[in-house]
């Protein structure tokens, strides 16, 4: 795919600068309503993550609230958000 979209590792404790304005952060968040297997399947279709990925992400989101799912610019992310909350699921772009 022609998408330059770099996979954020929700783990990692190096975040760019948000005051350069080229870089920002997908947000998942931790909601009541949606499966587990949902969230996963979601994450791969729209983010292209890979299935573990995935899984790893939505761990996080249920533990601890939130989640850094991609970084990119906001032309980048934007279509991916609204994806994911036009499919019932709470996300931002930090």
């Amino acid at each position: 795919m022609g998408r330059n979209v770099t996979k954020h590792n929700p783990d990692s404790r190096d975040l760019t600068d948000f005051s350069s304005g080229t870089e920002h952060f997908l947000v998942l968040h931790n909601d009541d309503f949606n499966t587990f297997d949902f969230v996963i399947r979601s994450l791969v279709e729209i983010c292209k993550h890979e299935p573990e990925q995935a899984e790893q992400c939505a761990m996080i989101v249920h533990y601890k609230g939130k989640c850094s799912i991609m970084s990119g610019t906001m032309t980048e992310l934007e279509p991916m958000v609204r994806e994911l909350i036009n499919r019932g699921l709470t996300a931002s772009i930090e």
